[in-house]
């Protein structure tokens, strides 16, 4: 192997983007020791692990157990008796008393040297860290050799002249931050201007390790980096990818700093001996809808394995939405885990018959066709005598959801396979969907979803792939829940083109139907929109969890309160 001499002017720093899963400590821990392994075959001086590295992010109300910190506190133990020769930064859990901190614990040579605490703790959105930990109101230097470095969590880097800024005054030229910073479309853009900002602005390098893989409804992408206190960025790891990234910094392009007057020396001094020559850092980037579809896959895959299933089954219709959801399972868990069921009742035309079956062949995945229309008259024998004399409506429309919900929830129990449901965000929104019929399931893929982008990464896929895996018809035909004669989704709602952005602007921007009209869009179409939304919470408050990739999802991020007088006035509407 090529080596490299150090010659006291290489800093080797290795960012582990781990996968850890809440709560699995023994996997965690093994996970740990060997990128532990890995860095000191590498010639590493110093490795970061992600934030509450031991015990996985977000432990929630898990934190509340003492067995849960007990264990956390043995998993940093098993971890120190590991860090022979290098210096480890791990997130866990400390408790001081009855308080509970995440934190940061500095070690080497098989010793603690010190433990940070994160004091900017984020509430708000998809975060509730305030109900769980204190802040912390301190921070130490650190100092291998000659070079200073500080150490901080996730938040503390996005408050402008906080904690990083007191650092960087006391003589930091490096900060290592570990983070569980979650995904969402732009969120890349977002943090790397962060940490350009604050790298320039401290004159700092900034090594940033971020946790990677997917906990219920939260994906977090990885991509961890190291930024030079001239803002440009040295190294970035894949994005959705465990792995170990190792960069060296020359000590030489250090900021020149007055030394610190109190900092903690840490013995495991930089190895001066040769090093094995590292390959050329190589940036990789994702293209938006890339980046979007392997957050789906991460996030379909973990949920689905980490809650200890193998199979996952889902109904096929011959639509846009089942299309991409039976391809996205394919893709995350191997054709072969994944069964369609296609469920036709007399509504359903020969084209979405057709169409579904194409797929499923086009894919390689297993599936069966259980006709409901029998099962469906007799639901209405048995029911004309109490619905005699009122007219047809959306409660005979959604029987046949139902129907189709409990024979999928069937296998589900026969055989243990996990129910994939199929709705987007649009439907989601508007309250587009049936309880207890196209709702029921354990995972719903596409919920954080907007129906224009479902159509989007269907194409993204077939270009991937090469070839038209989901058939061209599914792309052409007006979606429609087939649930009546002729019905088209624009009979009930605006066209998608309209109802997603109109969506964005109530949902995630939290406009009001005056400032949503001024872009341009009809009175009767926002106050149609919005009182379906605030009508719909209900349902969605009984829907499962799905993976977050916009900025503000249903459920975690959005949370409103299902009994709930409040009507915004649209009397001058």
């Amino acid at each position: 192997m090529q080596k490299k001499k150090q010659g006291g002017g290489l800093l080797r720093i290795a960012m582990a983007q781990i996968n850890s899963c809440v709560g699995n400590f023994e996997a965690n821990t093994q996970k740990i020791l060997e990128c532990l392994r890995q860095a000191r075959q590498s010639g590493c001086d110093i490795i970061s692990f992600p934030e509450l590295a031991t015990c996985g992010y977000p432990p929630e109300d898990l934190l509340f157990k003492k067995s849960f910190i007990r264990e956390n506190a043995r998993a940093l133990d098993a971890i120190r008796a590991n860090t022979e020769g290098i210096v480890a930064i791990v997130g866990f859990v400390d408790k001081k008393g009855t308080s509970l901190f995440n934190s940061a614990a500095i070690i080497a040579n098989q010793k603690i040297i010190d433990i940070y605490h994160k004091i900017h703790l984020p509430n708000y959105g998809v975060f509730d860290e305030k109900r769980y930990f204190h802040s912390g109101v301190r921070f130490s230097l650190y100092a291998v050799n000659d070079v200073c470095f500080g150490v901080n969590i996730c938040e503390d880097i996005w408050i402008n002249d906080g904690v990083i800024t007191h650092q960087a005054k006391s003589g930091a030229q490096i900060i290592l931050t570990i983070n569980a910073s979650p995904y969402h479309m732009g969120k890349i853009h977002l943090r790397r201007k962060v940490l350009k900002e604050q790298a320039k602005k401290n004159k700092v390098f900034m090594v940033y390790t971020n946790l990677v893989g997917g906990q219920d409804e939260l994906v977090f992408d990885g991509q961890s980096m190291v930024v030079s206190d001239k803002g440009k960025v040295l190294s970035r790891a894949p994005a959705f990818k465990e792995g170990v990234d190792i960069v060296d910094i020359d000590i030489t392009d250090l900021p020149k700093k007055q030394k610190p007057g109190k900092v903690m020396r840490i013995a495991c001094a930089i190895d001066k001996e040769e090093k094995p020559i590292l390959a050329k850092a190589r940036i990789q980037k994702l293209k938006p809808l890339e980046d979007v579809f392997n957050a789906l896959i991460v996030g379909t895959r973990d949920y689905v394995v980490k809650n200890g299933f193998q199979r996952v089954v889902l109904g096929l219709s011959g639509g846009i939405d089942s299309s991409l959801v039976a391809a996205i399972a394919a893709q995350a868990l191997g054709k072969e885990n994944v069964s369609g069921i296609i469920l036709p009742s007399k509504f359903n035309s020969q084209d979405s018959y057709d169409d579904a079956r194409e797929l499923a062949n086009n894919l390689g995945i297993e599936y069966k066709v259980i006709p409901i229309q029998e099962v469906f008259e007799k639901y209405l024998e048995l029911l004309r005598p109490s619905f005699s004399g009122v007219p047809w409506s959306v409660a005979e429309e959604n029987l046949q959801a139902r129907i189709r919900g409990n024979i999928l929830m069937g296998f589900s129990n026969k055989f243990g396979w996990l129910v994939l449901t199929t709705g987007n965000k649009s439907e989601m929104g508007v309250g587009y969907c049936t309880l207890y019929g196209d709702m029921a399931g354990g995972f719903a893929v596409i919920k954080d979803v907007p129906k224009t982008l479902v159509y989007k990464l269907a194409e993204f896929y077939n270009a991937q792939r090469g070839k038209e895996i989901i058939p061209k018809r599914v792309f052409l035909k007006a979606p429609t829940a087939e649930l009546k004669e002729n019905q088209k989704d624009s009979d009930s709602l605006p066209v998608y083109e309209v109802l997603d952005p109109l969506l964005k602007y109530y949902v995630e921007d939290d406009l009001s139907a005056v400032e949503i009209m001024r872009k341009g869009f009809a009175k009767g179409d926002v106050v149609r929109t919005m009182q379906l939304v605030d009508k719909s919470e209900y349902k969605r408050r009984q829907s499962p969890p799905g993976v977050k990739i916009t900025p503000r999802a249903f459920g975690r991020d959005r949370r409103m309160p299902i009994t709930n007088r409040f009507k915004e006035e649209m009397n001058n509407v």
